[in-house]
This record gives C-alpha cells, sequence and structure tokens, in this order.
C-alpha cells in the first residue's frame, strides 16, 4: 500500500497543539463577544478555512452567524494581486461584528483587499481570526486579533490546507518537500 502522505517531511504542528490552541481561541472569542447585543458574523474564507472554522465555532459558547466568502487572487509580486470576489457573504453585515476566519495569511494582500470591501458594507467591527500567521512574508500592515500561530516561511499542508487539492483531511500541519 501507498504511503498516501509520502511527501510530508514533518509534522510542524500536532493535532494535540491545534486542538488546545483552537480552544484557547474560542475561549477568548467567547469572552470578547458575551455581551454583544447580535451574535458576531463569521465569515470563512474557502476552502483552506473550513475545517478549522468548523473546530472554532464548535467551542465558541455563544451565538453566532456563519457565511462564507470565496475568492480569486491573481497576478505577480511585481504588480500585485487582483482579488475577484466568486461567491460574497450573503447575510445583512451593516451594523454588525465580523470576525472573518481564515486558513493561512502571507503576504496579506488578498486579506486587506477582502477587509477593504467588507467594510463597504457598513461594519460596526472587523476582526481577523487565522490558524497560521506568516509574518516574514507580510507585504501589507494587516491587524490580526486572534492568532493561533506563526510560522516560518514552509510550504505546508493539513487541517484544511492543501497541495493540489490533497492532504485537507490531514488533522495536523505538515511540511510538504517540494
Amino acid at each position: 500500500m501507498e504511503n498516501k502522505n509520502a511527501n510530508i517531511s514533518q509534522i510542524l504542528i500536532t493535532e494535540e497543539e491545534i486542538t488546545n490552541r483552537v480552544k484557547e481561541i474560542a475561549a477568548k472569542i467567547t469572552n470578547d463577544y458575551k455581551n454583544a447585543l447580535k451574535p458576531p458574523c463569521m465569515i470563512g474564507l474557502l476552502k483552506g478555512s473550513y475545517v478549522f472554522m468548523a473546530d472554532l465555532l464548535r467551542l465558541i459558547d455563544l451565538p453566532v452567524e456563519v457565511d462564507f466568502i470565496v475568492v480569486s487572487s491573481y497576478g505577480n509580486e511585481m504588480i500585485g494581486s487582483e482579488v475577484r470576489i466568486l461567491k460574497d457573504a450573503f447575510l445583512s453585515l451593516e451594523g454588525r461584528d465580523i470576525i472573518i476566519i481564515e486558513d493561512i495569511i502571507d503576504t496579506g494582500c488578498t486579506l486587506e483587499k477582502i477587509c477593504d470591501h467588507l467594510k463597504t458594507r457598513s461594519p460596526s467591527s472587523l476582526k481577523i481570526c487565522t490558524l497560521l500567521n506568516k509574518p516574514s512574508r507580510r507585504k501589507v500592515d494587516i491587524k490580526i486579533d486572534y492568532n493561533c500561530f506563526d510560522i516560518d516561511d514552509l510550504f505546508i499542508v493539513g487541517y484544511g490546507i492543501d497541495y493540489a487539492q490533497k492532504y485537507r483531511n490531514l488533522p495536523y500541519i505538515g511540511v510538504v518537500e517540494k
């Protein structure tokens, strides 16, 4: 039988480490919004965020509303990337607290454009929650309100993050050999 994870050179963040950190972040979000008049809107960026978002939502001990955004970004580093929204959030966001759920923040360029887009819908607040953060790759200033892990500039997969649509189902974050 072929090893389905043959390209994984190491486990960077274990399933247990992820579980523990997601519990901590969920507790922070619960505390931050416990007195909110309306449930916060959790907006996941698909596809990579769905595993993290599902686990996080189940641990938040208050009502929340859920929606998703699908974007396509293309371009090159010299010119920058153009972000196209393929599926926008359906919920009414005016006067609402929004938390964007992201799998990984790299340069921050796509996320910056998504934040600018969501701000046009007049939310009362806009926060960012990410599983992984690569600060060494940042090209724009992004304030991360809830961050599970800072990582080095590695090519990673697992826990919703893919390589050619594979490895999303891994319960850990692994490093892929190029």
